[in-house]
């Protein structure tokens, strides 16, 4: 008799298989987690761009600019708003919503 062939091993199989997905997917979600929490504000701007966000930025002189991230800088990033483009200095940046 093959000692693989037996039914309880089938229903074990399935068990431990679901128990591995499940501890990936847990191991998945802490890593992300902890990538959001090292990540940099230039690090979220370079985000917004790559997914085509709208943000809402607010400066250090209390204005609040909207549009979408263009493009990311060393020390600055670009802003575009229908016929507006600015360039904030990520330094002045006090906040940041993404959309």
């Amino acid at each position: 008799m093959d000692p693989f062939s037996h039914p309880d091993l089938a229903q074990l199989g399935r068990n431990l298989r679901s128990r591995l997905d499940d501890t990936l997917d847990a191991e998945q979600e802490a890593a992300r987690t902890a990538a959001m929490r090292r990540m940099s504000l230039r690090d979220r701007l370079i985000l917004s761009e790559d997914r085509s966000e709208v943000v809402l930025v607010s400066t250090t002189d209390g204005h609040i600019f909207r549009g979408a991230v263009r493009s990311v800088g060393i020390d600055h990033v670009v802003i575009e708003d229908t016929a507006v483009t600015r360039w904030l200095a990520i330094a002045h940046i006090v906040s940041l919503e993404a959309r």
